[in-house]
């Protein structure tokens, strides 16, 4: 998985609180990101196992709403969320690990 700064944000929002669905406009609050964007990503996700969806059965108001979709981490997805995003973080403040490289020449 190529973690771009859009799906962390999708997998940190997920993992706030990893057992709630989720549905899409609230994961476009969350993530700030289009739907343009988020839904193919949703897919991609999915497709790889790491996101579950379905339609909840009725709406919870009366006021003729149309269905929700919820989306879910799987528990492979909670694990490879909590692992690239905690990779990432070690990247960006460079206490990941570096390989070892040849210092410049008449470098002390």
């Amino acid at each position: 998985m190529k973690l771009t700064g859009p799906l962390a944000r999708v997998l940190a929002a997920f993992l706030a609180d990893p057992t709630e669905q989720r549905y899409g406009y609230d994961l476009m609050k969350a993530a700030r990101l289009a739907s343009g964007t988020l839904y193919p990503m949703l897919a991609r996700l999915m497709d790889e196992g790491l996101v579950t969806a379905e339609w909840e059965s009725q709406p919870a108001d009366e006021a003729g709403r149309p269905p929700r979709k919820y989306y879910r981490l799987t528990g492979d997805g909670i694990r490879i969320a909590r692992e690239e995003l905690a990779r990432a973080s070690l990247d960006a403040t460079g206490s990941g690990f570096q390989p070892s490289r040849p210092s410049p020449q008449g470098a002390a």
